[in-house]
């Protein structure tokens, strides 16, 4: 991953000391919310330090290293950007939850800047989340969306996780690939989706259609809701197609990460992205 290049959204400037991430006021409609909060990402493991390490449109705070792990970077030659503070495993254990794998990495960062809705380019896939709530479900999907060249997530600015921590773990690294956009009306969004040209298909069990059935054209937004509730009603009159993944086993639905893959992939199948 270390040649892998970025395309940077730009650091903000005039961050101020942590204390506890904020909550901003008066959000535009489109803007992602951690762009306007003062508050850091934290950023621990291997793979979603090194990535952010070497993505220059992330600002890195503070940088908490192990021997071993310092030792590692330079073996690698990722440069760290700052000068960083040696400590015991157990001391950076101690910063984070019992069950965080830390690997010996830990970073205070910024949060990368969102686009709008409106500067989205009008090709190849976006994806669009429905109020899913759970961090290791919404990072799993960022994974799958970098593997997939999708060119961004679009969230609910409500009832989503925060781009950080557990979801930043998950995403082994994509949340420096995927450009996240949080938004407050989630049935606009997908009104300016439509209205720039997008596909907007929603995946739900009770789809009038199997998704390798849709004719699939680009750009195209696939719509995923959260597990159990699906997609909200307002969602699924917005969307352009509500599709279904037919599955041929007894047990018919996903989890919401995994149908994602699925339905990244029977796009990016039919559109031939694969070959690009």
């Amino acid at each position: 991953m270390k040649d892998r290049k970025f395309t940077p959204r730009g650091p903000r400037s005039g961050a101020k000391p942590f204390n506890r991430p904020g909550k901003s006021a008066g959000r535009p409609a489109w803007r992602d919310r951690d762009s306007a909060s003062d508050g850091p990402v934290i950023l621990y493991g291997w793979h979603s330090v090194t990535m952010a390490l070497q993505n220059p449109a992330r600002r890195i705070r503070k940088l908490t290293l192990t021997e071993n792990a310092a030792r590692r970077l330079a073996d690698e030659n990722i440069e760290t950007r700052v000068t960083p503070e040696i400590v015991r495993p157990q001391e950076i254990d101690r910063l984070l939850s019992p069950d965080a794998v830390h690997q010996g990495l830990l970073a205070e960062a910024d949060a990368l800047p969102s686009p709008d809705i409106e500067t989205l380019k009008q090709e190849g896939m976006v994806l669009v989340l429905d109020q899913i709530t759970d961090p290791h479900n919404v990072g799993a999907i960022l994974r799958s969306a970098a593997a997939f060249a999708v060119k961004a997530i679009v969230t609910t600015a409500r009832h989503s996780p925060e781009a950080t921590g557990v979801l930043a773990k998950a995403a082994s690294g994509a949340l420096e690939l995927v450009p996240m956009v949080t938004v407050q009306n989630l049935a606009r969004a997908l009104t300016a989706l439509n209205e720039r040209g997008f596909q907007t298909v929603g995946l739900d069990s009770e789809g009038s259609e199997d998704l390798s059935d849709v004719a699939l054209r680009e750009p195209l937004a696939l719509v995923l809701g959260a597990e159990g509730k699906g997609l909200r009603q307002l969602t699924r009159e917005t969307c352009s197609v509500v599709a279904r993944l037919d599955m041929p086993g007894e047990i018919k639905s996903l989890n919401v990460s995994n149908a994602a893959v699925l339905s990244l992939y029977v796009g990016a199948s039919r559109l031939g992205l694969m070959k690009r």
